[in-house]
């Protein structure tokens, strides 16, 4: 995890790491293609503030938590950045970063252990603004482990995620990290919107409890070596209503060579669709919880969104007219047609 302190803003904070998070995805991989150490799908990365502590539950390379400091403005950082890394390699490429970045030593510390069975900087939690791009659907120790069924982290939900998908894992620590006030924005592989059995589970407690502020559908090949169309769950703790916010900005890209990429109109949509918060026919939809209890916790953005039919439309009147006309003139040639072969045969 990463963390800086910044004067607080919801506003601005909120909507410049949606934009960050966005900007960070759309371009990382394709500066570094092939590399497995800490850009996604293989990383995670979170931002978030706290009184002004922002914090990345695993860093990577700590590329997107720089990103965001260049939206927010480096002038607002006053106590450091705090991460954690799984990966020794990806580790140091981290802290070398933050170097490169002008980020003093004294400003930033670091950790190389697991996020999930080993978390660091509990003393620096909650958290007011988190983003987070976990590993999709890694295997980790689950109920194998008799002990984090009882973590403070996965308790509430009363279940532990799948141990061969950790994603709702990863969820459930961004959720137990989050202030009151916060606001988490996170990375998912998009099965754990639909998928039965312990993931539903934690949906439903997440959904009951009113945490679910907002999923967002993302274009398909936005990432280097997938073509998974992943999605992001946003999530509040204090929320206005019990209502959660579904886009469908699965059509918000240019085709870039092989990959799509966001543009900035695409990612202005996006962030503007997520603060107006309101409806708007094939792009956004408000549900209400009944309507989401009624799916059976399902938060797929398509079951809520009805994709624009873009097929030609076809007028069955007119249609209809043009064939029996050319039924008539197929009748009016087959009369000639026997007639001629009347005469020859005569």
């Amino acid at each position: 995890m990463l963390a800086a302190t910044y004067d607080y803003n919801p506003t601005v904070s909120v909507s410049g790491l949606l934009s960050a998070l966005f900007g960070w995805e759309s371009c990382e991989n394709a500066r570094f293609p092939g590399f497995s150490g800490g850009f996604c799908p293989t990383s995670t990365d979170s931002v978030c503030i706290k009184d002004s502590v922002r914090i990345d539950p695993a860093c990577g390379s700590g590329s997107l938590l720089l990103k965001a400091e260049k939206i927010l403005g480096k002038d607002a950082v006053r106590n450091g950045f705090y991460g954690q890394e799984i990966n020794i390699t990806t580790y140091n490429l981290c802290r070398i970063n933050m170097f490169l970045h002008d980020v003093g030593f004294d400003k930033f510390s670091i950790a190389c252990e697991d996020t999930l069975t080993a978390p660091q900087h509990w003393d620096d939690e909650p958290f007011e603004l988190i983003v987070s791009n976990p590993p999709y659907s890694i295997k980790w120790e689950g109920d194998s482990n008799p002990l984090l069924i009882n973590d403070p982290r996965f308790a509430p939900a009363g279940v532990l995620a799948p141990k061969s998908k950790a994603d709702m894992a990863f969820i459930m620590h961004s959720l137990s990290w989050l202030a009151p006030n916060g606001t988490a924005a996170i990375v998912c592989f998009p099965g754990i919107m639909y998928r039965g059995g312990a993931e539903q589970k934690i949906r439903k407690y997440l959904i009951d409890n009113n945490f679910v502020d907002c999923v967002i559908q993302l274009p398909s090949n936005l990432f280097f070596g997938t073509s998974i169309a992943t999605c992001i769950m946003v999530l509040k703790k204090g929320k206005a209503d019990n209502k959660v916010l579904f886009i469908d900005a699965s059509n918000e890209c240019v085709k870039v060579t092989n990959n799509n990429k966001l543009t900035a109109d695409n990612i202005d949509r996006i962030v503007a669709a997520f603060t107006a918060r309101v409806d708007e026919a094939h792009f956004t939809h408000l549900a209400s919880y009944n309507e989401v209890v009624e799916n059976e916790y399902n938060l797929s953005v398509s079951t809520y969104v009805e994709a624009e039919d873009t097929r030609e439309k076809i007028d069955i009147v007119k249609l209809n007219a043009e064939i029996e006309q050319i039924v008539a003139r197929e009748q009016v040639l087959r009369d000639e047609i026997a007639k001629i072969i009347s005469e020859i045969e005569g």
